[in-house]
């Protein structure tokens, strides 16, 4: 394995290793660049994942302490999981569930289409559609998604078939089995979805794309990939000329450990992400690093999101086939008709039997509850995926008491709910509820809002310095050898499932940054 010298100030440091970091990784080794990979969390592999939900939660997820306030939902009822994020090699695209819609691109211009919305602070994306869309094609190809470049769809789930009966009957157009980055046949030396359903905690066949055994290996076998696990990043230095220098983590062993650099590259998912930069501060940067406007942390996105659940009077067994392979468009529109600006999709949802009364049900044990358990074969799921609008206060900062086990602040999500965001998720959960009685429901469910799953926009891309943390190349206004290469860098969050979209930033700052350091711009 590769080995790059701690004193080594040429190499590239990337911090975190899912869809941002991972993927970087790949792009950069592959142009003959060394790079450092930073992770915190454990290497997983096919062999080692758990298919008992409580022991993958707890091998996958990133369980460190976190904080949070604010009037939204998550932090009365579920205080202590404000997100649901990964720690381990391939981040959290072990455990997503591989949908793969683009941002529309009407969405990448909120702040133009939306106007002056009272109590937000939107801004357009400092990149146009088209080129964005060059890259999507990129990603596509790269991840294999379905429904697109003549890879065919994903089988129509049982769980499916409700929700296009329903969408027909309430005159919906635009339904069908999703863009998913799973393998609907073999591929990339890859396996096809044997349709389990355990795509969250691990995809045992290798059909669902992630970089933990995609772009990491491929960085590895070019010989210029450096992979340090339980490594965690605790803060960014930099020299004299304020250009970052170092990063300093603690390797597996809790020792304090120091790698020179010539960029550093931060994709430690939009959490950690914001605390790592307000944890670097210094005399010459006092409030974070690439923080001289107070951006850092500030406009936090994760979607309006919320589960929909149908019984009905035969067996259903949603649990069988791809979690989110199921998608209803026609709501992914703009009309402030409707209440509200933006727009949302339904898809597919389906949640493992212990998981369902932790997270998908909205209220405790009793009777009734145990009614729903018992309709548990009959049940039919959606999700909401709407656009939240980005507020300056809804922000990560750091906790002022609490800390992680070196010593380090945590993370304290604050987020209170927008007027837009309540009016968007009453009507999705109306519709969903509409489609699922159309076709005879005995009964329909609306869950609590669960932990954030897609994390955004807390370094956001900008035209404008003050407006942001980095230009459109993720390149931080402030340092120009510091990036950030993952969610955090969206303008605005949209409504699509980020993934994809991070993976295309990452595949176009991969050629920038290459490009930059031949010219020896940075």
């Amino acid at each position: 394995m590769m080995r790059i010298d701690s004193n080594d100030d040429g190499a590239v440091v990337i911090i975190g290793s899912g869809a941002g970091g991972g993927t970087l990784a790949h792009e950069l080794t592959r142009r003959g660049i060394k790079v450092v990979l930073l992770e915190a969390g454990q290497r997983q592999s096919l062999a080692s994942f758990s298919q008992v939900p409580g022991e993958a939660f707890g091998q996958l997820t990133w369980l460190d302490p976190r904080t949070q306030s604010g009037t939204w939902g998550v932090a009365k009822d579920f205080p202590g999981l404000p997100v649901w994020t990964c720690k381990t090699v391939g981040g959290t695209t072990v455990h997503w569930t591989a949908a793969t819609p683009r941002i529309r691109p009407w969405e990448i211009r909120a702040r133009t289409l939306y106007g002056p919305v009272a109590g937000t602070s939107l801004i357009d994306w400092p990149v146009s559609y088209e080129e964005l869309k060059s890259y999507y094609q990129l990603a596509e190809r790269r991840l294999g998604v379905t429904r697109r470049n003549g890879n065919p769809g994903m089988p129509a789930s049982n769980n499916f078939k409700v929700m296009y009966a329903a969408a027909k009957k309430v005159g919906y157009k635009r339904v069908h089995t999703n863009h998913m980055a799973i393998n609907t046949r073999p591929r990339d030396g890859r396996g096809l979805c044997i349709q389990q359903g355990f795509c969250v905690q691990g995809c045992k066949t290798g059909a669902k794309w992630s970089t933990l055994y995609t772009e990491i290996p491929r960085a590895e076998a070019t010989g210029n990939l450096d992979l340090r696990i339980q490594c965690m990043a605790t803060r960014i230095e930099h020299g004299a000329d304020g250009r970052v220098s170092a990063v300093v983590y603690r390797d597996s062993k809790g020792a304090e450990q120091r790698q020179k650099a010539r960029i550093v590259c931060v994709a430690g998912n939009s959490i950690e992400t914001a605390r790592l930069l307000l944890l670097s501060e210094s005399a010459r940067f006092p409030q974070g690093l690439a923080n001289s406007a107070g951006q850092v942390g500030r406009n936090y996105c994760h979607h309006i999101s919320g589960f929909v659940w149908g019984t009905f009077e035969q067996p259903v067994k949603f649990w069988r086939g791809a979690v989110l392979a199921g998608i209803v468009e026609d709501e992914t529109v703009n009309e402030p008709k409707r209440g509200f600006v933006g727009g949302y999709h339904l898809e597919l949802i389906s949640l493992d039997l212990p998981t369902l009364p932790l997270v998908g049900l909205p209220y405790g044990w009793g009777r009734d509850f145990a009614a729903i358990m018992e309709d548990y074969r009959n049940m039919a799921g959606m999700f909401i995926c709407g656009e939240d609008l980005g507020r300056a206060d809804n922000r990560i900062t750091l906790d002022p008491t609490i800390k992680d086990a070196y010593g380090s602040p945590v993370a304290h999500v604050h987020v209170d709910e927008h007027d837009n965001d309540k009016a968007l998720r009453k009507h999705a959960q109306d519709q969903a509820a509409k489609m699922y009685e159309s076709i005879g429901a005995k009964r329909v469910i609306r869950s609590l809002t669960p932990p954030a799953t897609h994390n955004m926009c807390t370094a956001r891309m900008s035209a404008n310095p003050r407006d942001g943390v980095t230009n459109a190349w993720g390149q931080t206004h402030d340092i120009n050898n510091l990036f950030v290469s993952d969610g955090s860098a969206f303008s605005s969050p949209g409504s699509a499932n980020p993934t994809l979209t991070i993976v295309a930033l990452a595949l176009r700052q991969g050629e920038y940054i290459s490009r930059q350091m031949a010219a020896k711009n940075i």
